[in-house]
């Protein structure tokens, strides 16, 4: 769509800085939403309905049905990494742009992802509520473990992984991995990471930290009989995809005191892609307030990072309604070469 001064529209779905607001309205009619909240889905085909571009985030679900509402579309820029809430296919069929920001997250949530396990390690949030109730002193309670010296487990070692085994150097521990894509023998010598089977993983690690994206062949790739494999006691950290972790099985273990805790970032009810999943955090990881630690998806809530990842989104519309091969593309609608991809697992 072109509006009467010739500007193409361009639907931004949830809040940004103000500064992108100043970027992409400078060449283009900018129709933001600026709350904390997410658009319903029919206010967003509404709001899409004329739009030539489109940056969208996470809680989206773009598929076939609303391509089909937005005729004059040419691109859609997500300002995420982890791309299954987007249907690739409809956007290439349709002659649509898809890109994302691929490397703006990884270091922020390999941070927080170590912040959980610590946290998990050491009892930190049972220690605040204790405190905040009333600490009479020091007691003999709420021994944790160290990670100093332990076996540590990541399932997924594309970029995060990766970055997680950067920051778990200090810690003396044995890091294992496994990933269908070995990590080159340079990178893996450098950071100490060994190789395994996922069976052998989950049988010996002390931790054990989720790296991967969803696809076909990572949903619930830790279900009932993988999470029965760990030792009694050992601990499990999601920031991958939600749906990697069966949270059911996680909440059975953790139920039968077999699993000694669970942290997460990412949960079941925000895999868009998938058509039967929970309407929320599963209640009894929820309620188990002693052997867990939940945070809103905060691996990507550093401000830096967000203003990085949606500036990026920002150009590569610009790039698009520019006619250009715009950064980060997913795929290829238009026959010209394109570098991009699901990511490693």
């Amino acid at each position: 769509m072109t509006t009467e001064n010739s500007r193409p529209v361009v639907v931004l779905t949830h809040r940004v800085h103000d500064e992108l607001l100043d970027l992409l309205g400078r060449e283009c009619d900018v129709v933001s939403n600026q709350t904390e909240e997410s658009l319903s889905a029919k206010e967003l085909r509404r709001r899409a309905a004329d739009a030539d571009a489109l940056m969208a985030f996470m809680p989206d679900r773009i598929d076939a049905a609303f391509l089909d509402g937005c005729p004059r579309l040419r691109i859609v820029a997500g300002a995420l990494k982890g791309y299954d809430n987007i249907d690739v296919g409809a956007c290439t069929a349709r002659g649509v742009w898809l890109t994302r920001v691929e490397d703006a997250l990884t270091e922020p949530t390999a941070e927080l992802a170590l912040g959980l396990l610590v946290g998990l390690a050491r009892n930190i949030g049972p220690g605040d509520r204790r405190l905040r109730d009333g600490l009479s002193g020091w007691r003999p309670a709420l021994y944790g473990r160290t990670l100093i010296g332990s076996t540590i487990g990541i399932v997924g070692a594309g970029a995060v992984g990766r970055a997680v085994a950067r920051l778990l150097v200090g810690f003396s521990a044995r890091v294992v991995y496994s990933d269908p894509n070995p990590v080159p023998a340079a990178d893996a010598e450098l950071l100490g990471l060994e190789q395994v089977p996922l069976e052998e993983l989950l049988r010996t690690s002390d931790a054990v930290v989720v790296c991967a994206p969803l696809l076909p062949e990572t949903t619930h790739l830790l279900d009932r009989v993988a999470l029965a494999s760990m030792p009694a006691g050992a601990m499990l950290v999601n920031v991958g995809r939600g749906s990697v972790v069966h949270e059911e099985a996680v909440a059975e273990q953790l139920r039968s005191g077999r699993l000694g805790g669970y942290a997460a970032d990412v949960f079941e009810f925000e895999d868009l892609s998938r058509a039967h999943r929970p309407d929320g955090p599963h209640p009894e990881l929820v309620d188990c307030t002693d052997r867990t630690l939940l945070t809103p998806h905060l691996g990507s809530a550093v401000a830096d990072s967000r203003l990085a990842i949606e500036e990026r989104a920002a150009r590569s519309i610009l790039q698009a309604l520019a006619g250009c091969v715009p950064d980060g593309s997913v795929n290829d609608p238009h026959g010209l070469t394109v570098s991009g991809g699901s990511p490693a697992i």
